[in-house]
């Protein structure tokens, strides 16, 4: 059954991806904010045929701490499933990412179009200053930021080092700081085909104030919750 849903899931995004890439593309032209609005309808879509299909349902814990103005989110990145729940469950938002996401057919040119903050990550400390640059900018035009600080997908149990650059934006731009924790990568693994049904648990933690703090305090704060947290998730 696991495999049958599993192809099934994949037949349905070859079938509504290209189209909806096409969509995107015509939105070109548009403000920004109506981009935003039509382009993550593509990701909704997405979770909610994983939903259908998979039988992969979520559960939001902790929404009474998300602040009322726009903020820095430091997730855990464990699937790519996250990437687009996320548009259900928080404002509009713009991604921290490498540069090489946008080359993707289909994928890419839609992302591209969603204003997202694309760096090279090789650049070391003026990649961290082109994140906190445009990433204030994103922030006064009223999207919140998604950084996944450790980079890239990790195995559920597992860890990598938290970088520098959400936290770096936060305490340049005076935002505050959601941490975020999940289970995503129990039903939809990194990289795998076969997916499994069950409930992703997303647990938002209470806002850390950026205000007159180091990035790395903020940044160890933000990692010791979350990782707390992970350790009852997975």
């Amino acid at each position: 059954m696991m495999l049958l849903r599993s192809v099934l899931f994949a037949a349905a995004l070859v079938l509504v991806t290209p189209p909806y890439a096409l969509i995107a593309l015509l939105t070109f032209p548009l403000p920004r904010w109506v981009r935003y609005r039509i382009i993550s309808g593509w990701s909704m879509l997405v979770v909610w045929l994983a939903r259908a299909i998979l039988g992969i349902h979520w559960r939001i814990e902790g929404r009474e701490h998300l602040p009322s103005r726009p903020a820095v989110i430091l997730a855990k990145h464990q699937s790519a499933w996250e990437t687009m729940a996320f548009q259900l469950f928080f404002p509009p938002q713009v991604h921290v990412l490498k540069r090489e996401l946008l080359w993707i057919p289909f994928f890419g040119w839609g992302l591209a179009l969603m204003s997202p903050i694309a760096i090279d990550r090789s650049r070391g400390v003026k990649a961290l200053r082109a994140i906190a640059r445009r990433g204030r900018e994103r922030l006064e035009q009223g999207f919140w930021v998604v950084v996944f600080p450790e980079g890239t997908r990790v195995r559920p149990g597992e860890r990598r080092p938290y970088q520098l650059g959400g936290a770096w934006l936060a305490a340049a731009a005076g935002a505050p700081v959601v941490p975020v924790a999940h289970n995503a990568g129990l039903v939809w693994p990194r990289n795998a085909f076969l997916k499994r049904s069950g409930t992703v648990i997303v647990r938002i933690g209470p806002v850390i104030d950026a205000t007159g703090r180091d990035p790395k305090v903020l940044n160890d704060m933000a990692e010791a919750w979350i990782e707390e947290q992970q350790k009852a998730l997975c």
